[in-house]
């Protein structure tokens, strides 16, 4: 989430109660968690796992529970509950809004069904259908000629909490959801928005129904996802991927340009482009395949073998 206008890191510091190391002055021109952090973010870090990744980032305000070294040109605020104190931020800095305030934009020759809700800051542009109980959250921004089944629902809360030993804190969200031009979107689909930076699916993407999109994730232009895929949060799906039905990926993995996931497959990592890939570990298929067949003839090789 970009700040409507730049603080400096003392005056957050000072907001928060907290104490302010490194350059006080520094700038803060928006809130990010790290997956999605840009030069001039703060970001909050609570685990030694994300100490050096959350220091050595493009943030330049790092919200810490711990005495550190600060890098150069940087600002740490030190506190004893980043999380707590981010979500303090959040509501400060982006206080919620009534569904009404303001009212949607909707661009010429959309036709949006009665039955459909708009939240706040949503934006339809032209020559878009919305159909009979969809529901959109606000802030969502919605390009042209998209078409959005029933009962679908968009920008939804992340799935994003912080343990703790009395139960779940939930992660306060101020990001959105970017859907581009051309991009049709199937019945009961559910797409949440991001927690700080934008939930996207690129320009001329299909995708069936029953599909899930979570939090920050980043779908490619002319992708085609087939119904009942799982797509975790923070995944990037680059251009021309292609997901065959109930695909699962986890979080924070990148599919390459062109991939294909054939049905059922799960990934566990990372995988490259232009190659199709199956299974549960998904490897590639051709692989996958052959280790099937080699499988179905076990009871002949343990006979021949006389085991």
């Amino acid at each position: 989430m970009k700040l409507e206008r730049t603080v400096t890191a003392s005056a957050v510091a000072e907001l928060l109660g907290a104490r302010v190391a490194g350059d006080a002055n520094r700038a803060v021109a928006g809130l990010n968690e790290i997956n999605r952090v840009e030069e001039g973010d703060l970001v909050f870090v609570d685990h030694p796992k994300y100490y050096t990744k959350a220091l050595r980032s493009a943030a330049t305000t790092i919200l810490i529970d711990k005495e550190v070294e600060v890098p150069a040109g940087k600002a740490i605020i030190i506190s004893a509950d980043p999380c707590a104190d981010y979500n303090k931020l959040v509501l400060h800095f982006s206080p919620p809004l009534g569904w009404e305030n303001p009212a949607p934009e909707i661009g010429s020759g959309s036709v949006v069904h009665p039955t459909a809700v708009l939240g706040p800051k949503v934006r339809i542009g032209k020559d878009c259908m919305i159909m009979p109980g969809v529901v959109i959250y606000g802030p969502a921004t919605i390009g042209d000629r998209v078409i959005i089944h029933a009962n679908t629902v968009i920008g939804a809360d992340p799935f994003y909490y912080k343990k703790r030993l009395t139960g779940y804190d939930k992660m306060i969200p101020c990001g959105s959801v970017v859907i581009e031009d051309d991009v049709e979107i199937g019945a009961v689909c559910t797409i949440d928005r991001g927690v700080s930076a934008d939930t996207r699916i690129g320009k001329g993407s299909k995708l069936d129904n029953g599909v899930h999109v979570g939090h920050d994730s980043r779908i490619g232009q002319h992708c085609l996802i087939a119904g009942h895929v799982a797509i975790s949060g923070a995944v990037v799906l680059e251009d021309g991927v292609t997901l065959w039905g109930q695909v699962g990926i986890p979080s924070k993995v990148t599919v390459g340009k062109g991939a294909t996931l054939l049905g059922q497959s799960g990934m566990m990592s990372s995988v490259e482009g232009g190659k199709s890939y199956l299974g549960s570990p998904a490897t590639e298929a051709k692989q996958k395949l052959r280790e099937i067949a080699l499988t179905a003839r076990l009871p002949e090789i343990v006979k021949k073998l006389g085991l």
